[in-house]
């Protein structure tokens, strides 16, 4: 009887300390994921209290909302409101505050360009409020299994996305929406920015939202540790511009709204930028050396110094050797 009760003892203390070592391991790796988080919007000069929601209009019922993170495309009318990316869930009062002025009452449709956090995390917000969410295949799998995004400088920490944050409907290749009198072409033309990148579409208002494949703040980023790569940002930006026309307005991931001459121009440079890496590589070179070329030159004419003139190398020349 008494090693009977010796061995319960010993159980009960065993899955006792394990619960508290699992535990403490839990709130590790959680205050590991904040502080990396926080490094980061530190890093970009994000404050949640300080950021302010803008907006311009492009049509009666299609606005861009501007403030941390990606741009927000937002469609009214008689079917709610559709939000291309939807920023931080920190940003989700004052996002909401910018919609109400635009005559919406609630976020009923969301299509995330891709899934990284700054375009997409507001899904965290929005979602479990019901909104439908849509998103490439691709994106949909690195919202439930992500991978650190290592943007050169610093390393984002990005964690599993609640599973009702995720995408409940996603798309291969290309798929139709129908909204607010809108037909709506979501695009995927391969790895490009990610793994899982979307053209989106508004055909009968020819408004074209491009996510982080087409970037007007700066060099674009190139998320090579997980797909991306420079070759593919420029395959990607070249077959939408079949699609829409000359007259279409672009919305970048990042930055002011442009026009398919900027796209183009944009297209140009990565060109340019990504045959002078290719030959150094041909040639030998090491990665030191090619920085020390400064091959993307033209865009530190255009936007000075920064971490992403660097970064713009770092993660082209990386998903050129892999």
């Amino acid at each position: 009887m008494k090693q009977k009760y010796l061995f319960a003892t010993l159980l009960i203390t065993f899955f006792i300390l394990s619960s508290t070592t699992d535990a403490a391991h839990h709130e590790k790796a959680e205050n590991n994921y904040e502080e990396g988080q926080q490094a980061v919007l530190d890093a970009f000069g994000w404050d949640f209290s300080k950021a302010e929601i803008t907006t311009e209009k492009i049509t009666e019922n299609i606005h861009v909302l501007f403030g941390y993170g990606g741009n927000i495309l937002v469609s009214t009318g008689k079917d709610g409101v559709l939000l291309v990316d939807d920023q931080f869930p920190q940003l989700k009062y004052k996002i909401m505050s910018a919609i109400r002025k635009l005559g919406g009452r609630s976020v009923d449709y969301i299509v995330n360009t891709h899934w990284h956090f700054d375009h997409a995390e507001g899904n965290n917000a929005f979602g479990p409020d019901g909104a439908s969410i849509v998103a490439h295949e691709n994106s949909r799998e690195l919202m439930l299994n992500p991978k650190p995004i290592n943007l050169s400088f610093i390393v984002y920490p990005q964690q599993p996305y609640p599973l009702d944050a995720v995408p409940d409907i996603t798309f291969k290749d290309q798929m139709n929406l129908h909204v607010n009198g809108d037909r709506i072409e979501l695009y995927h033309f391969g790895h490009a920015h990610t793994t899982g990148d979307a053209a989106i579409y508004l055909r009968d208002s020819n408004v074209l939202h491009m996510g982080d494949v087409f970037n007007m703040s700066g060099p674009p980023f190139v998320d090579a540790d997980n797909g991306g790569s420079i070759d593919g940002i420029i395959h990607f930006c070249e077959e939408v511009l079949k699609v829409v026309n000359d007259e279409t307005v672009v919305v970048p991931g990042h930055g002011p709204i442009s026009t398919t001459e900027d796209m183009q121009i944009y297209i140009d440079m990565l060109k340019v930028v990504r045959d002078r890496i290719q030959s150094q590589i041909v040639a030998g070179k090491t990665f030191e050396e090619i920085l020390a070329s400064d091959p993307t030159r033209e865009w530190r004419d255009m936007y000075g110094e920064g971490p992403f003139i660097q970064g713009l190398v770092d993660r082209a020349y990386a998903g050129m050797i892999k």
